[in-house]
């Protein structure tokens, strides 16, 4: 039996437009698929939250705040938002699709990189969070998990969702007690009082260049709380402690980069790239410690005694079998060798130019108006040429909203980077149709992404075929594929429905049968029309309708009936107040003999009278 479980998902397209192929991931709180944007024809990654957070207004808070935030940034080492949306009652964030693997994949298969790569990638990730620094937001949760390393060899890092507005001291408060961070990486300020800043930012960076120098995390174990305290209550030891060949000035850095009192680290991501940059050129692989040796004693020549001992002038040296053996061989065939080495020269700087040479890594100009744009991209040495635009829920009009190719991907010198600007928030305004012909009212509005209902209807002054009215009204603006209905003539009516309102029930049917139509009657209370009598016809009067049309008739059944109480025995103001707020008319018969007491009522009490009627109170 099959018991596979299909993702309802696939093959969905959001929002009409974002088209989703697979499943990428899956994590507590969101899923994240990929997806292909129709409208540009890029992939997109999708990330959407699970149905089981969907009832939390704080997560979902939290995730719209996410988008925000994360839109501020734009930079080539990290991951773009592009829009968001929502399907099915679940908020969404369209991402950029970044192809490769996490930077926890690499370490899971190589367990230590080299010094050199391992610098490498640390300055990428600096580089990114250098962008979130410098526009007040913090990650709080930078770890390899959330490092990509891309086909391209681009580095980016993803997840800014746990990301706020730096503070001059964060609310612990705002945070409920939670520690949104990985304890393998947490700064012990974030443990000990929930504050983080950009120097927790850096902590954890230097967390993260440890591992990749090491091949382990300083503190590790299965009790998370235990680690997290080690954060707080233990120095991060030197990298050297643990792995030879660390030049000791990034040996250093890392040990000032993880300081439990953050005033001693690096102030931000900046300053600590900075100093990431200054250090010397790595060697290209870690040297292996080399072991003790002990203490072995040589021969020595003798030395005659008495008389110093003067050294025989060295022995002059012969020439190498290479260089005499090169003496041996014919000027022309050096000549010829160095041509062949000269071509292979030749051959190898060819191929790297046309493999990488002439290739360059394009910026970000993401977010960016099309001055911005045209501006850094010509700083950089690029030329940039603008498509059609494509239009936004979120990114501003006349704004960067996609380039090709994306950032930090391979350019050929030389060629533009091409950008899509935002036509703003995607809308259409209903157009004038009346008189129009009825097909090509359809295909006006199915041109412009608008789901057309058609319904047709007689009517007396727009010929067959024609459009009689459009709703929305023309002149509204309405987003994509919104509904409109189109009501189209069918000519004149055969037959006219008419008039019988003010009719007796009988009277009005037989009028309207005897035009072929049917007639169902609607008995329902009236406290101003008379009983029998038709007050409400559908369709109207006049309206052209076929034959056999139905045609409802609403007919009168008086007052509706209300209990009349037995007031005798009340002052008569007491009792003619109780009946006035039932809906009666009340009368008076005094007799001016006692103390304005009612002593009878008619009609009489305890009985049924319809409302409005008059009731009559003797009083003595």
């Amino acid at each position: 039996m099959d018991t596979t479980v299909t993702d309802p998902l696939i093959g969905a397209a959001l929002e009409g437009r974002y088209r989703v192929t697979e499943r990428v991931a899956t994590g507590g709180m969101a899923t994240v698929y990929r997806a292909v944007d129709e409208r540009l024809d890029r992939v997109v990654a999708v990330k959407i939250i699970q149905r089981s957070q969907a009832d939390d207004p704080g997560f979902l808070a939290r995730f719209e705040r996410e988008a925000k935030i994360i839109a501020r940034l734009s930079h080539a080492n990290v991951v773009g938002v592009y829009d968001t949306g929502s399907h099915d009652g679940l908020p969404y964030l369209v991402m950029e699709f970044v192809a490769g693997r996490t930077l926890r994949d690499v370490l899971n298969e190589h367990e230590r990189l080299p010094v050199r790569h391992s610098v490498r990638i640390a300055a990428r990730l600096l580089e990114a969070l250098s962008a979130a620094h410098r526009i007040g937001l913090v990650h709080r949760d930078v770890k390899p998990e959330n490092v990509l390393l891309a086909e391209t060899g681009a580095v980016k890092v993803a997840d800014f969702g746990l990301a706020r507005i730096v503070e001059a001291e964060s609310d612990p408060e705002e945070d409920g007690g939670q520690l949104l961070a990985t304890v393998a990486y947490v700064p012990p300020e974030l443990v000990a009082d929930g504050l983080a800043d950009a120097r927790s930012d850096v902590y954890s960076a230097g967390i993260v260049l440890f591992e990749l120098l090491t091949g382990v995390v300083p503190f590790d174990g299965p009790d998370a709380a235990e680690v997290a305290g080690r954060h707080v209550h233990e120095d991060v030891p030197a990298p050297s402690t643990l792995v030879d060949g660390i030049p000791p000035e990034l040996d250093a850095l890392v040990v000032a980069a993880t300081r439990r009192d953050r005033a001693a680290r690096p102030a931000d991501a900046t300053e600590f790239a900075a100093r990431l940059a200054e250090l010397p050129e790595p060697a290209a692989a870690p040297v292996a410690r080399k072991p003790q040796r002990k203490t072995t004693i040589l021969p020595t020549e003798p030395v005659f005694q008495g008389r110093s001992a003067t050294p025989a002038p060295p022995a002059p040296r012969a020439p190498s079998r290479v260089l005499t053996r090169l003496r041996n061989v014919p000027r022309r065939t050096l000549l010829a060798l160095g041509a062949v080495a000269l071509a292979m020269l030749l051959v190898g700087v060819t191929a790297w130019w046309f493999s990488a040479g002439r290739y360059e890594q394009t910026p970000s100009l993401l977010s960016m108006t099309a001055d911005e744009a045209e501006t850094l991209a010509a700083d950089k040495g690029f030329t940039v040429r603008f498509d059609g635009g494509g239009f936004s829920e979120n990114i501003p009009k006349d704004t960067v909203l996609g380039q090709n190719p994306m950032p930090g991907e391979k350019i050929l010198d030389g060629e533009p980077i091409t950008l899509t600007l935002s036509l703003g928030p995607e809308r259409y305004v209903i157009p004038a149709l009346a008189g129009t012909e009825g097909v090509a009212a359809v295909d006006q509005l199915s041109g412009m992404h608008l789901q057309v209902g058609v319904v047709n209807g007689y009517d007396d002054t727009v010929p067959e075929g024609q459009v009689v009215s459009v709703t929305p009204a023309p002149g509204t603006e309405v987003r994509r594929d919104s509904k409109v209905e189109l009501v189209v003539s069918m000519g004149p009516a055969p037959v006219k429905v008419p008039k019988v309102l003010g009719l007796k029930a009988d009277d009005g049917r037989a009028q309207i049968e005897a035009l072929g139509l049917t007639v169902t009657i609607v008995e329902t209370y009236d406290d101003h029309v008379q009983p029998g009598e038709i007050f409400a016809q559908d369709p109207a009067p006049d309206a052209g309708v076929g034959t056999n049309t139905m045609v409802t008739l609403t007919v009168s059944k008086g007052p509706e009936p209300v209990a009349l109480p037995d007031v005798t025995g009340k002052p008569f103001e007491e009792a003619r107040s109780e009946l006035q707020r039932l809906g009666f008319e009340v009368d008076r018969f005094d007799l001016p003999l006692g103390d304005d007491t009612v002593w009878d009522m008619s009609p009489d009490g305890n009985s049924t009278q319809p409302k409005g009627a008059t009731i009559t109170l003797y009083t003595y």
